[in-house]
């Protein structure tokens, strides 16, 4: 597959990814590992939780988002990773069978100053629910290669 380089990408690009279904499981045992909280491990307490029910950590969440990430956008570019994002939110919680897409536009390219061989690309990233509500949104940064001359 063709790589995707700096001078590919442009203000207004949009991708959408394909959705995964969230599994009540890979829930629990997220936040057993990670964020062992009771609403993200014990139904019973969740229930009487401000949530209702059982819902995924936001790292948890994080997470699927980057998964998505990478098997539709990623692996694609001639990336060279990310040093960081910016204004991450959870919006609403995200629950056993609820299923994630996510949706990037990139608002920002620039060659870098002091490293010619990348620039830099900024994106307002939304993951949403098979209702198309936002469930997390950031604001990525991505550096990309230039392509070989």
């Amino acid at each position: 597959m063709t790589k995707i380089y700096f001078e590919d990408i442009a203000v207004g690009d949009t991708t959408t990814s394909h959705s995964r279904t969230v599994t009540k499981e890979e829930i629990i045992d997220f936040a057993r590992k990670y964020d062992p909280q009771s609403f993200h491990i014990d139904e019973e307490a969740a229930k009487k939780s401000i949530y209702g029910g059982l819902i995924a950590s936001g790292w948890h969440t994080a997470s699927n988002l980057m998964r998505l990430l990478v098997d539709n956008a990623t692996n694609n570019r001639a990336g060279l990773g990310s040093p960081g994002f910016d204004d991450l939110r959870w919006v609403r919680p995200v629950r056993p069978g609820d299923s994630l897409r996510y949706e990037s536009t990139v608002v920002e390219t620039r060659k870098s100053a002091s490293r010619p061989e990348m620039g830099i690309v900024r994106a307002d990233v939304n993951l949403l629910n098979q209702n198309d509500e936002i469930v997390l949104s950031l604001k990525s940064i991505g550096m990309v290669k230039t392509r070989p001359i």
